[in-house]
């Protein structure tokens, strides 16, 4: 089988074919997914025929485009929305996004040049073509199942572009623990926003959220469709194999209920800490430390070391501790 090593990369090498979207060379074990033989079948959303007055002037033409162009990043998939004989156009885009975070390349220390990867045989350290590069699936320690790239695509699933409801559900009677990654669904085109709107608006009244089944990401996968103020959240849910049971975990709590001035006493250590909830208390200290040392890096001044947090003492008697939180609490707050 084949394991990595690294080699000098006399240059670095912009994306191209057969190559990563970060431009690793060709070989790299950073480099894309091969391209997918899923087939887009896009459905075409019927227009009403409506009559038209005289030609409007260049100006109104401009402005129509201008609108039906979307404002903001450009959309990782375009579709349509569909439910029942009602389609429209959409774009999605993930609501979340990575670009902000720190990444480093690999550098050699002595020239300063990027290094590549390449596979190379675990046995015999050489280096392995690519057309000599197969899947295997593991199934005893030397013992290996190999699929061919014909298997695989023989199982590939087609993308049809189309994002068919075919159910709703209530709203809450779908648990968090399924919720896998979120999308922002949008309509593209104007003429088909009136109905995008009308199925977000229902499922707002109705408060339901809509099922539907989608090919992304190389996978088959339900998906949940929630009204969100004027869009509509999609969201990728998990497979069933992908859940544990919180019965394996929380099975063993005792149900006995505490002591009721205990429970007063939590009660209100949590008013004193109540806040409205913010971003910005969401924060990644690890990412900016590192900016802090790049920036540093920069300047050639070396960088403080980070204090040791303090380790709490070990409080045995519970009802005292609680008393000196609260007290503490009511001494910041005077």
């Amino acid at each position: 089988m084949a394991a990595r090593q690294s080699k000098k990369s006399a240059q670095s090498k912009g994306p191209g074919k057969g190559s990563s979207a970060k431009g690793s060379p060709k070989g790299s074990t950073t480099q894309s997914a091969k391209p997918s033989r899923e087939t887009a079948r896009s459905a075409r959303s019927p227009r009403k025929a409506t009559s038209r007055k005289a030609p409007q002037p260049a100006k109104r033409s401009e402005e129509q485009s201008a609108a039906s162009r979307p404002s903001g990043p450009r959309a990782f998939w375009k579709g349509y929305l569909k439910l029942s004989l009602v389609t429209c156009p959409v774009a999605m885009m993930p609501a979340t996004t990575e670009s902000q975070r720190v990444r480093f390349h690999t550098l050699n220390r002595k020239t300063g040049n990027r290094v590549q990867s390449r596979y190379v045989d675990a046995e015999t350290g050489k280096p392995v073509d690519e057309d000599d590069e197969v899947k295997g699936y593991q199934t005893g320690t030397d013992d290996y199942v190999i699929l061919e790239d014909e298997e695989l695509d023989a199982v590939a699933l087609e993308s049809t572009r189309t994002i068919d409801i075919d159910m709703f559900v209530p709203r809450d009677s779908i648990e968090w623990v399924w919720y896998d990654r979120p999308h922002y669904l949008m309509p593209d085109d104007p003429v088909g926003e009136e109905a995008f709107c009308v199925i977000r608006d229902a499922m707002e009244v109705t408060e339901r959220v809509g099922m539907a089944r989608l090919v992304l990401y190389r996978r088959e996968r339900a998906v949940m469709l929630e009204p969100r103020d004027r869009g509509i959240v999609l969201w990728t849910l998990r497979y069933g194999d992908e859940v544990r049971d919180p019965e394996d975990y929380f099975g063993e709590i005792e149900p006995e209920k505490p002591d009721p001035e205990l429970l007063s006493m939590v009660g209100k250590l949590i008013d004193e800490r109540k806040r409205e909830w913010s971003g910005d208390m969401i924060v990644d200290p690890v990412q900016n430390n590192l900016k802090k040392i790049i920036a540093s890096k920069g300047k050639a001044k070396r960088p403080a070391k980070a204090r040791e947090p303090e380790r709490p003492s070990n409080v045995v008697n519970i009802m005292e501790a609680l008393r000196r939180s609260v007290s503490a609490e009511r001494e910041k707050r005077d």
